[in-house]
């Protein structure tokens, strides 16, 4: 027996009701985060920050924008994530792109042997040692050449690429159309959804590098946010350890290791908060269809 017209309703209310409270307490520790990068230390240590900010300020973003250090760091953070970004969707489509194609010869052993890279890895220290022997030290390339595509990311574009009808590109190739023709003028037009997708993917891993930041990169000016936030709030904590002096005494009084961070997680969250509504039909469409082959 069917649900009536009101039961409906009610459950749809339900739904939005139940949905909302989720989303609020998702948001919440963000809008906290905002509120504690505008507040006082003693307001922060406290505890009386919660929704709004106490004791406005801002000098947590004057420490982190002072000498100029962050702002370079973006750049760089920009330049990493754009062409990182743009490197891993050209490999991942031309990889997922002949695997495919079922009438590629060998695809059976090559999948395999592509599914082993998942399941087994050099480590840390010979990646290190090859990066090191190939001169790439203390440049972008260190970043980029080690992680030019994602094995699981090509599957999915391969799986889409699969479901896609077959008729189109045989009547293409049958009109003359060549492979490249095919990839470029079908193909991609109607991979919209999954390339927006893998590009928020990788966009967001690049912008949230860190680690291997850290190993390959030693120039300061080549350092990228991530790095230089953490050894921004690492000042901070020793600077307060050691009790502040001078005209810096009063600044100190303003700032806490916490509202350090709290300014640093605002810094970092915005840019992609802000790509995010551009890409989010796509994105959405991309994984739903991305991840299970009709």
């Amino acid at each position: 027996m069917g649900l009536s017209r009101k039961s409906v309703s009610l459950w749809e209310w339900g739904n939005y009701v139940l949905l909302g409270l989720l989303s609020l307490i998702a948001l919440f520790p963000f809008w906290y985060e905002i509120s504690a990068s505008f507040s006082s230390s003693r307001a922060i240590s406290s505890g009386e920050v919660l929704f709004r900010p106490v004791e406005f300020n801002v000098e947590a973003y004057k420490r982190l924008f002072e000498d100029g250090q962050l702002l370079r760091s973006m750049v760089n953070t920009v330049i990493v994530t754009v062409v990182g970004t743009f490197l891993n969707m050209i490999m991942t489509v031309l990889a997922a792109f002949p695997l495919s194609r079922r009438r590629l010869y060998g695809r059976g052993p090559l999948l395999m042997f592509i599914t082993l890279t998942m399941i087994f890895s050099a480590g840390i220290i010979p990646s290190f040692i090859l990066v090191k022997s190939l001169g790439l030290m203390d440049s972008f390339w260190a970043l980029w050449l080690p992680a030019l595509i994602s094995t699981y990311n090509m599957f999915v574009m391969k799986s889409f690429m699969e479901g896609l009808p077959e008729e189109i590109m045989e009547s293409a190739s049958i009109d003359g159309a060549g492979d490249w023709r095919i990839l470029l003028q079908i193909v991609l037009p109607l991979c919209k959804p999954i390339l927006a997708a893998l590009s928020l993917f990788y966009a967001v891993g690049w912008w949230n590098s860190y680690f291997n930041v850290m190993l390959y990169i030693t120039s300061s000016n080549l350092q990228t946010m991530m790095l230089k936030l953490y050894q921004m709030i690492k000042q901070v904590d020793a600077s307060l350890l050691n009790g502040g002096a001078g005209s810096e005494g009063a600044a100190q009084v303003m700032l806490t290791p916490e509202g350090i961070k709290a300014a640093a997680v605002v810094i970092v969250l915005t840019p992609i908060l802000c790509l995010y509504p551009f890409l989010q039909k796509h994105f959405v469409k991309g994984v739903l269809i991305g991840s299970v082959k009709g």
